[in-house]
């Protein structure tokens, strides 16, 4: 296997971007089983990893603090940055581990259609918790993010510890806030980005005014999702946002995993209030909060009250294997 080029690096740009997508698909067990990565290290606060199977794809993986670790991933359209303010209030008592999945921000936006799958972003959470050397973790996510944990955790739930589900997504065949089914949202908006360029078809699909979204928050979500490459969005938009099956038809499956789950969502999510609920009756003893006034980026909408569900949560779990 060959040794990757770039290590860890200490420094990052500072400008915010926001998760404005979901993503899901379940992965086959067998296919996550992977053999160890030979990566090297360098630093401690920031780093970068790279993978080399399959095919080379580099990921920004940031971490901080000490303690259990507790892997957050973002939505479509996000980065790393949109978990600081729950890394900064949690940092003291446990481990937390952000990165930028395939495709965003500061990690690589291979050309190969065949690396932008739900089983591929699951895949990339097994790799950072082996380059983290972690035994059973906290796997959680936002959106597309939770998506993923979830899908790892149905693959490898000995390698989960507890899942955290927030603003869960809708499957292909739901509603988008009552327009279009999320698979045509997903098609429609990849082709646009095809015929129009990123800005034109972001301001259609993500940050317009059909978005619903407010002014801050539209803002934040342009800037953020005009840092990503845009053929990396096409193919995730086509091939995990239109692809992926919804918290009903994955319910006989979620009966079976026997983790701790905490499944958040805001009250004025229109997109994933109805999958959350129907996620947190599928799961044995999962916890449901439903913050109050939030939207669907409800870890910065509300990030006190995100925090607060959050550590909680964490503080009640049993203690991890030595």
């Amino acid at each position: 296997m060959k040794t990757s080029r770039p290590l860890w690096r200490t420094r990052s740009r500072t400008r915010r971007t926001v998760a404005a997508g979901t993503g899901f698909a379940p992965a086959r067990r067998a296919s996550l089983m992977h053999p160890p990565l030979q990566v090297r290290k360098h630093g401690t606060a920031l780093g970068k990893m790279s993978v080399t199977d399959p095919g080379e794809v580099e990921l920004h993986v940031e971490a901080a603090g000490t303690g259990p670790p507790v892997v957050l991933a973002h939505g479509f359209g996000g980065s790393a940055r949109n978990f600081r303010p729950q890394a900064r209030a949690l940092r003291s008592r446990y481990r937390i581990v952000l990165y930028d999945a395939r495709g965003h921000a500061r990690s690589a936006a291979p050309g190969d259609p065949a690396l932008y799958t739900a089983e591929q972003l699951a895949l990339d959470v097994g790799r950072i918790l082996d380059r983290e050397h972690a035994g059973p973790a906290v796997v959680g996510g936002l959106s597309m993010g939770a998506g993923t944990a979830l899908a790892f955790a149905l693959a490898r739930p000995e390698r989960v510890r507890a899942l955290v589900l927030a603003a869960f997504p809708p499957g292909a065949k739901e509603g988008r806030e009552g327009k279009l089914r999320q698979a045509e949202w997903a098609f429609a908006f990849a082709d646009a980005i095809e015929a129009k360029g990123l800005e034109v078809a972001g301001a259609e699909f993500a940050w317009g005014p059909r978005s619903g979204l407010d002014a801050h928050t539209a803002r934040l979500v342009r800037q953020g999702m005009l840092e990503h490459s845009p053929h990396a969005l096409v193919n995730l938009l086509r091939q995990v946002l239109a692809q992926q099956r919804s918290a009903a038809e994955l319910a006989p499956h979620l009966r079976e995993l026997r983790i701790p789950a905490l499944v958040i969502v805001g009250a004025q999510d229109q997109l994933s209030r109805g999958p959350s609920e129907v996620l947190a009756r599928s799961l044995r003893g999962a916890r449901l909060v439903v913050i109050p006034g939030a939207g669907h980026i409800v870890n910065l909408a509300a990030p006190r009250e995100f925090n607060a569900a959050l550590g909680e949560f964490l503080d009640r779990l049993p203690p991890p294997p030595p």
